[in-house]
């Protein structure tokens, strides 16, 4: 075979391109292998307590026993497919997952949810909140993901937030004996600048300091709230640079809905999670954080599915207004259904809720999307590994190794979330450990015996 190059003029010419190649793998490792909540539960700060999760489980629970005592009446109010198998199915896992773990995330919130208190009060319910944290943690009672959302870095509320930074972190570990929480973050709302963003990682790395965490420790989320976040004055799209800045602590950006569509200007009649410039802003941001295994989680929808009419010293509500309650809470619920749903299509896999009842949607919708197509799904999957990843043509869908990793983030989320089985997965033929890899290649050396599977 006739070659004109040598070995060492092609090591020449690949060399500064291997450098590039390193610092690009390096910026884009590729989606984190960690469990990402499916939602975020926003509650005042003022309000928290360590049995919070449990109260809203609760609440969730009454919601959908009163407004949906069973699968045809969930599936009527949320205008679901017309499959009584699959709204059967819906129906039992959103039920079990309430009772198991209705709160994935949490924040306890110093911002929106909180508002603008005097100084003595914000400090007073900071120090309780911190014991609250300690105190769950040591009852074993918190969600799995916690943390908490300070005030924005802009000039009229950084002290403040920091002041409120401090006074947690510090007591929180003063009371937990140096520990945090597992999955403890800090959200920094309403960024425009990564100046916001260095001085924020300069103050964690100070309270780790003169706290004894390990460097690195405190992890923190962006929120995309401001049009200046997503398109910066130079033109430039500002959010690679507020990475940049959080030197390996963002672990998430989460789209703030209002503030983001108020800041365009659109009145509040149109705010709402389907408007094309939250699309606009929404894509911006997987273009720009895809493959950095950083976290993107939508907003909430703000319409809450409470009815208008409660009872009073022991006397009940009407028939009538028990109805109106019914169609004013199945109206919300129907909203939020399609906005949970929109995010999914869009792969946002992640949202916000903001009341107990909304949980029964965030659920409900999530269960759907992954279980309409789980049976496509698996013959795909199946089909692909048992070809050894080469391209595949199932029916007339043809895959090919790209679509191949997306089936497999595919099931890894529906497994995380509970919306399938372990029974289910073994559809694929894949094991669950093999599943957890996120990785084709791994799976493939593994069975090739090159290497060991390490979920």
């Amino acid at each position: 075979m006739k070659e004109s190059l040598s070995k060492k003029e092609i090591e020449t010419v690949f060399k500064p391109l291997q450098e590039a190649n390193n610092v690009f793998n390096k910026q884009f490792p590729g989606d984190s292998a960690a469990r990402q909540p499916v939602h975020t539960v926003y509650g005042g700060a003022q309000l928290f307590k360590a049995d919070s999760a449990q109260k809203l489980s609760v609440m969730a629970l009454r919601s959908l026993e009163q407004y949906a005592p069973d699968a045809e009446s969930l599936a009527k109010a949320l205008g679901m497919p017309a499959d009584k198998k699959l709204t059967a199915t819906v129906y039992a896992r959103v039920k079990a997952k309430l009772q198991a773990e209705a709160v994935e995330d949490f924040r306890i919130d110093f911002e929106d949810g909180y508002g603008n208190r005097p100084d003595e009060e914000e400090d007073k319910h900071t120090e309780l909140a911190a014991e609250e944290v300690a105190r769950g943690m040591n009852d074993k009672i918190l969600p799995p993901f916690i943390g908490i959302r300070i005030k924005p870095f802009n000039e009229e509320l950084k002290a403040r937030s920091a002041r409120t930074l401090d006074i947690f972190i510090s007591t929180l570990l003063e009371k937990s004996g140096g520990l945090l929480p597992d999955n403890f973050v800090v959200t920094l709302p309403k960024v425009t600048i990564p100046e916001q963003v260095t001085a924020f990682v300069e103050l964690l790395k100070l309270l780790e300091k003169k706290n004894g965490l390990r460097p690195g420790t405190l992890k923190l989320e962006l929120m995309v709230e401001q049009p200046q976040t997503i398109i910066n004055s130079r033109g430039e799209c500002t959010l690679p640079s507020l990475v940049a800045a959080c030197d390996g602590r963002c672990t998430g950006a989460h789209f703030g809905t209002y503030d983001y569509t108020a800041s365009c200007n659109i009145t509040a009649a149109h705010q709402s999670m389907d408007h094309p410039a939250c699309d606009f802003a929404r894509h911006t941001m997987k273009v720009a954080l895809a493959g950095t295994g950083i976290w993107l989680s939508d907003g909430a929808t703000n319409v809450m599915p409470v009815g208008p009419h409660r009872e009073s010293d022991g006397v009940k509500l009407t028939p009538a207004q028990a109805e109106e309650n019914a169609q004013v809470v199945h109206r919300a619920w129907k909203l939020s259904y399609g906005h949970v749903q929109h995010s999914l299509r869009n792969a946002f896999y992640q949202g916000w809720d903001l009341h107990p009842a909304q949980l029964v949607v965030r659920y409900a919708a999530c269960y759907t999307f992954f279980l309409e197509g789980l049976d496509a799904a698996s013959l795909r999957l199946k089909s692909f590994m048992e070809k050894a990843a080469q391209a595949t043509l199932v029916g007339d869908v043809f895959d090919d190794a790209a679509t191949g990793q997306g089936l497999l983030n595919y099931f890894l989320r529906a497994i995380n979330c509970g919306a399938i089985t372990l029974d289910e997965v073994q559809a694929t033929g894949l094991s669950l450990e093999e599943i957890r890899t996120r990785s084709f290649v791994k799976i493939l050396n593994a069975r090739a015996g090159k290497e060991k599977i390490h979920a």
